[in-house]
């Protein structure tokens, strides 16, 4: 407290020069405050130059606006040349990275999920899954992140009896694992529960999170059906650019074929009927189905356009060869085979009965 008693002003004069130089110099005021004050504002000064955290651990704001997948694929269509365009992790492991994740899904493969589950049904995961595709498109979050997160999902629900009404909280929780484990910045979880009307609280995620690394031995990077599509997508262009002789090839079509297999795995991802199928054998049945359906679509083209289009079906037939026969090698081959086929047409009957689906995803 500043005192105005003094009858020489000199106190009045103090308080003027304390104002004109914006206060006691740093020092002055370190040694008026307490030992614990001091640490309190060594602390706040931290704080202001640290970023901040979500409350999933994460940057809260990196700076920038998320973009969207479709428009991050106009701007390397528009930038880059056709070598450019393969994935790096392709151009890095290819047929390497191929070959580890085929030896290594049946590991982290579930195909009766739902067999110890009394209170689950099939169309209960249907609903769940078909309400997570969209939340990940929400949160600008990659299609490998949403098959990482069922897989995980289907991956605990084969260990662990789950109640009915707790099942959307295992679907966020799997969400927020998956995005953790695959994206540079994850949702914070109070976005993820308010999407569930804030029915379950943080503690309850965080625990149920804890429990799942538990059941899983924290083994999260399983195999999925975004890595295999991608892979396949990718040989298919490489493929092409070898045969164009160095020059740019046509790789729209490719994109066309990858992102319409895309929409119809994911139509799969929510149908518990297939997944008794690996995700390597549904890839390529998907790639094959989208080739067949953009084939059909076009019609009538030129001779050059034709061979293109015939080069591409038969990359498209030699990467769905390279999953049969990687499914083949048991002694059951035969029966391996049939299930191949048995795919293929199983996922027609799949987009035929879900066109109106297909053309709302197209516009997502």
């Amino acid at each position: 407290m500043v005192s105005y008693e003094d009858g020489d002003g000199e106190s009045e004069s103090v308080y003027k020069r304390r104002r004109t130089n914006g206060g006691a110099s740093a020092p002055a005021a370190a040694a008026v405050l307490s030992p614990a004050q001091q640490r309190h504002t060594a602390r706040h000064r931290k704080q202001k130059l640290m970023s901040k955290l979500s409350d999933s651990g994460f940057e809260d704001d990196l700076g920038s606006t998320p973009v969207s997948p479709s428009a991050q694929r106009n701007v390397l269509d528009e930038e880059s040349p056709a070598s450019e365009q393969l994935s790096s992790w392709y151009l890095q492991y290819g047929d390497i990275g191929f070959t580890i994740q085929r030896q290594r899904e049946d590991q982290f493969h579930p195909r009766k999920s739902l067999a110890r589950q009394p209170q689950l049904t099939a169309e209960a995961r249907c609903k769940l899954v078909s309400w997570l595709i969209p939340v990940h498109k929400h949160f600008h979050l990659s299609f490998e992140c949403c098959c990482l997160a069922v897989n995980i999902m289907d991956r605990f629900l084969a260990s662990t009896a789950v109640a009915a009404d707790c099942f959307q909280l295992l679907g966020v929780t799997a969400l927020l694992i998956a995005s953790k484990q695959v994206e540079v910045c994850s949702p914070r979880i109070s976005q993820l529960l308010s999407l569930c009307c804030d029915t379950f609280t943080k503690e309850q995620l965080c625990n149920l999170e804890c429990l799942i690394l538990l059941r899983l031995n924290y083994r999260l990077s399983a195999p999925t059906l975004a890595f295999f599509l991608d892979y396949y997508t990718n040989s298919i262009e490489a493929a092409q650019l070898v045969s164009a002789g160095g020059l740019n090839p046509d790789t729209k079509r490719p994109r066309q074929c990858g992102d319409l297999a895309r929409k119809v795995c994911e139509l799969s991802l929510a149908d518990y009927a297939f997944n008794k199928y690996s995700p390597s054998l549904m890839a390529g049945c998907a790639l094959k189905l989208a080739s067949e359906m953009l084939s059909a679509e076009q019609g009538h083209v030129d001779v050059e356009r034709a061979v293109a289009q015939s080069q591409r079906d038969s990359l498209v037939d030699e990467l769905c060869g390279q999953a049969e026969s990687a499914s083949c090698d048991s002694p059951a081959g035969q029966e391996n085979h049939n299930l191949v086929q048995e795919c293929k047409d199983n996922l027609k009957l799949l987009v035929s009965l879900n066109q109106e689906t297909l053309q709302v995803m197209s516009t997502m």
